[in-house]
């Protein structure tokens, strides 16, 4: 076993023989959307996330579905699994099957497994002083669909995080790969703070983390500004208040998209000073929109983070 469960990894890898290794994950949640075919192709992005963020190509996955079969249409299941097939197919992974049990709460992902070289690996240790981060995917998914939930996003905003959180990072994590950085990880759950907090503690390192440079989508501040937030981001803020600190200059809005939990979010990479401005050009070349460096690894106790504004 090559990565496990100590320093809170994207997924696990397994050495095969010479040079392979064997990735593995899983991840599945409940509706996040209206649309179910949407549903579906946002938590398979999800699920191949982990995949691409160790650095690794997908090539089998199994469904997990938890569903109310006596109290939901079974069309809704069909769209479902529809959407997650499409995403696996546009992956380039095989859909075996999969497992579903009866549950009055829907719930949908897959269980994916990856193959890579071990030297392709990009586990989240690794970061070292000196290194910029980079982020590959705008913030703001965890507010906007909450706004979503208690209907007042617009049209706009729905579609906007939508596409966003369907999006796989395939294409970000193939220029990774093909340039080489020290670390990297996807974000989703835990925020960008938390998964930071993640890498700098397994790497033994610091961060500095600019908070102007953060792409945010629309109207995810206005979100926060409203009040419309998640029990997931006040649980981000309470667990990471000891290791961090802010410039008065940040926001209260901004500081809330920080502790966003996300779902299907960018990559996070901690690369070398002198690979920054070819992987910032692998990005482009591979058409991924967002290409933000957002911060900078720095000399500190491990895991401590700093906020500034511009």
């Amino acid at each position: 076993m090559l990565v496990g469960v100590e320093t809170s990894d994207d997924a696990g890898v397994y050495l095969l023989h010479g040079d392979q290794v064997l990735i593995q994950t899983v991840d599945f949640f409940t509706p996040i959307v209206d649309d179910p075919f949407d549903y579906g192709q946002i938590a398979a992005a999800n699920s191949l996330s982990d995949v691409y963020a160790m650095g690794g190509t997908p090539i089998t996955a199994l469904n997990i579905v938890c569903y109310p079969m006596k109290d939901a249409p079974s069309e809704w299941l069909y769209e479902i699994l529809r959407g997650g097939a499409e995403k696996a197919l546009e992956a380039g992974a095989a859909l075996l099957g999969g497992h579903t049990v009866e549950d009055p709460e829907i719930k949908y992902g897959l269980s994916v497994t990856g193959i890579a070289s071990r030297h392709q690996i990009t586990a989240n240790r690794g970061a070292r002083v000196g290194d910029w981060l980079v982020l590959t995917k705008a913030l703001g998914t965890g507010l906007v669909t909450t706004a979503i939930k208690r209907g007042v996003a617009d049209e706009a905003a729905v579609r906007a995080v939508t596409d966003a959180m369907k999006t796989l990072n395939r294409a970000a994590a193939k220029a990774m790969v093909a340039v080489g950085v020290h670390a990297c990880t996807d974000v989703t759950g835990f925020g960008l703070l938390g998964h930071l907090y993640e890498m700098l503690c397994a790497g033994g390192v610091a961060a500095t983390v600019d908070a102007a440079k953060i792409p945010v989508l629309p109207t995810a501040e206005e979100c926060a500004r409203q009040s419309i937030t998640t029990g997931g981001a006040r649980n981000n803020e309470t667990y990471l208040a000891p290791c961090l600190h802010f410039d008065e200059a940040v926001g209260a809005e901004r500081r809330q998209v920080l502790f966003d939990p996300q779902t299907s979010g960018g990559l996070l990479m901690a690369v070398a000073p002198e690979r920054l401005p070819p992987l910032l050009a692998a990005l482009e070349i591979e058409g991924v929109p967002v290409r933000a460096v957002v911060g900078r690894i720095v000399d500190g106790p491990p895991g401590r983070m700093t906020v500034v504004s511009g």
